[in-house]
């Protein structure tokens, strides 16, 4: 009987533990979501290729839409990454990709012959960056070792077009480091419309202050890694405008003085051969030039001038040239970012959204019935800033109409003739799925991805649920929030909070869509007793450019001031436990959670710090000054909220720190973490701290996440 008896307990205490969620599930892919990958509309618009791991797969739109899914295999293996020529008779395919940076690399690139199913190498095998197709489908323009080349595809002789290029002096047609990092893109050079010349921006980074990094990797001496880096306030790569002709293989430089010209952060040939698009922008990033050059002359026009009072989202723009050369973009200037028709001569033709919510992403025109296509925070007319729905609307402006159905978080991968497009749908309760739908109507035509068997795996390990609310603090403020609860909350208990946030300019943790890596964390937590509250403070994103810009010169402060006022007003509800709320984040976040702990008094217990800014002078230009300006011109603005300046507010006998980084950091280095630390010191605090040796800034590899977030559950553990 008592054997029986202990069975029977063995068996209740397995069920029991196999109803956790698990740090080993989750950094195994338990919860993983099926994607699709490297989506690609054919030139006809009625199919499309996908990315798989065994191949490249051409399907066909409407056989899917009809219930006869046509597969066709275009080329087989496993490839990083793919490129189509403009004819489809070429497919670039990558292999053997070795990351740079954030979004660089080198790979060893080939060109598959559709037709002849043969490969030729690019360079011989040699790994290079961004190689491009010209628009006539006969050459290859690419960068190797800072040098941009070119590759004829018919008796494959290669051409340099530039010699001048050398690690850490100067690169031809890639960006540098701040510009990669702080844009979003690599290649900086295009071909013009005939595939006759190429422009490109040379960047002389000499001037730049070189920033170096051991790598240890079990080295009896390390080695460093050196690559220039322009801190606030430092001099930035002087960048310069070229012009190649390929027949007679001169290159030409575009004059640029009459203009602003500190950044060049777009160029682009227009649908005219001859005509160059150039977007340059001051230092402050609050002065944005459109600019057209006649490339038989040189000669360069201003069309007009972008201004703001606070900053230019440089790293978003969106111009788009139609088949008269006029063009679409987008701007702030009405306090939402909304998109705009102009003349080729730079004269606005008209605006074509208008409303208090804002344009979050563009897709395209089609020309044939004079429709643009875009997503938006709205939903029936007024904004829902946690929200993204997809539309459309006629170039004039009128009859806009939706093309979702579902509330959550939509965005679209549109045919090349907008007949369809691939509906990418989540919510808080929803996991991503893929959908065809018609491009003209709210139809949904199949689904292609569909995770609803993981909804499964999330009941069988009893995760709760995210609830989204709006919480409004002691002066007024109204944030977008959410909570996240114990599966068996009892509103009559005390628990513990620990509060997530990231808080940077423009960004946005509360969103209606599905779970990030983070979530299954949280509910991780939430299964260990916490409660787990996530707010937007003033700053963030989707609600405007008036509450986006508050925090213009002064980082910091309000953010600061409204995650403290957010965690006293969640201290009154009935079911907290206001002695233990504890905040952490990661980056910009982790900047905030030590100021939080520093500058909070006793609103906060404990914090954790992941790869955290601790001075705004040791970030980059491009993201720093766009938001402070420079430490000569505001150095108030940069020390009065870094939290070294608070160090000594920290209360180690009633609070607990811990602080991470990874000493391979390249954007947040390793040096933030270490100079709070010595403040810390110097101020006789008691704190834990954890390195990671070799790691960047998104730490990970082999079991480093497991590790981490197995540290961070013990520390809240033990300390909340």
């Amino acid at each position: 009987m008592k054997a029986k008896l202990f069975l029977i307990c063995a068996l209740v205490a397995f069920a029991l533990q196999a109803q956790k969620i698990t740090l080993d599930g989750i950094w195994g892919g338990k919860y993983r979501t099926n994607m699709l990958w490297g989506i690609s509309s054919m030139n006809d618009g009625e199919h499309y290729t996908i990315q798989e791991q065994n191949g490249i797969y051409q399907y066909s739109y409407a056989s899917f839409a009809s219930g006869n899914e046509s597969k066709k295999l275009v080329v087989s293996g496993a490839y990083d990454a793919y490129e189509f020529s403009s004819d489809e008779k070429f497919i670039l395919v990558a292999t053997d990709s070795n990351p740079i940076y954030r979004h660089s690399f080198s790979a060893n690139w080939k060109v598959y012959n559709v037709a002849t199913k043969n490969f030729t190498p690019i360079f011989d095998g040699k790994p290079v960056q961004e190689p491009t197709f010209s628009p006539d489908a006969k050459k290859v323009a690419f960068v190797f070792e800072n040098n941009i080349y070119i590759q004829n595809l018919a008796d494959q002789k290669i051409t340099q077009v530039t010699t001048d290029g050398a690690k850490n002096k100067v690169i031809n047609g890639i960006c540098d480091w701040v510009y990669e990092e702080e844009f979003g893109f690599v290649r900086h050079f295009d071909w013009n419309a005939d595939g006759t010349s190429l422009a490109f921006v040379r960047f002389d980074e000499s001037q730049v202050r070189e920033f170096y990094i051991p790598i240890y990797e079990n080295n009896l001496y390390p080695y460093e890694m050196r690559f220039k880096y322009p801190k606030a306030g430092e001099e930035n790569s002087k960048v310069s405008l070229h012009l190649y002709d390929l027949a007679s293989a001169k290159t030409s430089t575009v004059n640029v003085s009459s203009v602003e010209n500190y950044y060049i952060p777009k160029i682009e040939f227009t649908s005219e051969k001859n005509t160059l698009a150039v977007l340059t922008s001051n230092r402050h990033q609050n002065k944005v030039d459109v600019n057209f050059v006649n490339i038989t002359n040189g000669n360069l026009t201003k069309l007009f001038t972008e201004t703001d009072k606070a900053w230019i989202e440089t790293d978003d723009f969106t111009l788009e040239f139609l088949d008269d050369n006029s063009f679409i973009w987008t701007s702030e200037r009405d306090g939402n970012r909304h998109i705009y028709h102009y003349d080729k001569s730079g004269k606005i033709k008209n605006q074509i959204t208008k409303g208090d919510w804002e344009v979050t992403n563009y897709y395209g025109f089609d020309p044939k019935d004079k429709t643009v296509y875009f997503q938006a925070n709205q939903f029936k007319g007024k904004r829902i800033s946690t929200e993204k729905h997809i539309y459309k609307i006629n170039l004039d402006g009128s009859k806009m109409e939706i093309l979702n159905k579902k509330n959550g978080t939509n965005s679209a991968d549109f045919s090349k003739n907008f007949r369809y497009f691939i509906l990418n749908h989540s919510s808080v309760t929803e996991p991503t799925s893929f959908v065809l739908a018609d491009g003209k109507t709210q139809k949904e035509l199949g689904v292609i991805v569909d995770n609803s068997s993981l909804l499964g795996r999330l009941k069988s390990d009893n995760f709760g649920t995210k609830e989204m609310f709006t919480l409004k603090t002691e002066i007024g403020t109204e944030l977008n929030a959410y909570i996240i609860k114990p599966k068996d909350f009892n509103p009559k208990k005390k628990y513990p909070v620990m509060m997530y946030q990231y808080s940077g300019p423009g960004s946005q943790e509360v969103k209606n869509a599905w779970m990030s890596m983070n979530d299954q964390w949280h509910f991780l937590l939430a299964q260990e007793g916490y409660v787990v509250v996530t707010v937007d403070g003033r700053g963030t994103g989707g609600k405007g450019a008036a509450f986006k810009k508050q925090t213009y010169m002064d980082l910091g402060k309000l953010e600061v001031e409204d995650q403290i006022l957010a965690a006293k007003a969640i201290a009154k509800y009935d079911f907290v436990d206001a002695s233990r709320i504890g905040i952490w984040g990661w980056s910009y976040g982790g900047y905030m959670s030590s100021n939080c702990l520093f500058r909070g008094g006793d609103t906060f217990k404990m914090a954790i710090a992941v790869a955290p800014v601790t001075n705004w002078r040791y970030y980059d230009t491009v993201y720093t000054e766009r938001f402070m300006r420079t430490p000569q011109e505001n150095p108030n603005g940069y020390d009065k909220n870094s939290p070294i300046t608070y160090a000594n507010q920290y209360n180690d006998q009633k609070q607990k720190f811990l602080l991470v980084h990874g000493t391979a950091d390249d954007n947040v280095h390793v040096q933030n973490a270490m100079d709070l630390a010595s403040a810390l010191i110097h101020a006789n605090k008691q704190f834990d701290m954890m390195m990671y040796p070799d790691k960047n800034h998104g730490i990970y590899g082999g079991a480093t996440r497991l590790q981490l977030y197995t540290l961070m559950t013990n520390y809240i553990k033990n300390n909340l």
